[in-house]
């Protein structure tokens, strides 16, 4: 048998092999962690090698660097929180950006003129005095009925539902 280190006990030489094969595959099993870990996190490829470069180069010493130095976050966690960034921004734009029909400037819900173009965006209400969307039939804030809204569309929209058969909407229109 070999001896290693100038060792020539059996039982202390097969101690040493032993702890050198287990350094081996520690060492092998290290660098193919800093691969699989690299890829989850680097979206370059170059980066990707050269991280398994220096692990190979450097044993034990390159993976600790790799690990002081990787990126905090897998790829697939930064994509994710960049969509809900993105939805979340698409909600509050919704929410909070009105533009006026006529001339796209930006207005508010309870404006009743557009400031840029002078175009008339509601009616206020002739009780509260708060604007009103032209199909309401009565005021949110007051419960008023409001004057001259128009019927005919609700009739066809609730009808379009299913509540209504065929001849009760043809009986209702006419």
């Amino acid at each position: 048998m070999l001896a290693v280190f100038g060792i020539d006990s059996d039982g202390l030489n097969l101690a040493v092999n032993l702890l050198l094969l287990f350094l081996v595959v520690v060492y092998l099993s290290l660098v193919y962690w800093t691969y699989a870990d690299a890829r989850r996190r680097i979206d370059d490829a170059m980066l990707v090698g050269c991280a398994v470069v220096a692990a190979i180069i450097f044993p034990f010493v390159g993976v600790i660097v790799y690990m002081i130095v990787r990126p905090p976050e897998y790829l697939e966690d930064v994509r994710e929180r960049e969509l809900e960034m993105q939805a979340a921004e698409a909600r509050l734009h919704q929410l909070s950006y009105l533009a006026c029909p006529h001339c796209s400037y930006e207005v508010k819900e309870d404006w009743l003129r557009c400031p840029s173009c002078t175009r008339k965006l509601r009616d206020p209400c002739s009780n509260c005095a708060k604007p009103l969307d032209p199909e309401w039939r009565l005021c949110p804030y007051c419960e008023a009925e409001v004057a001259g809204a128009s019927t005919s569309r609700r009739r066809r929209r609730r009808g379009g539902s299913g509540d209504q058969s065929t001849s009760e909407r043809t009986a209702v229109d006419s």
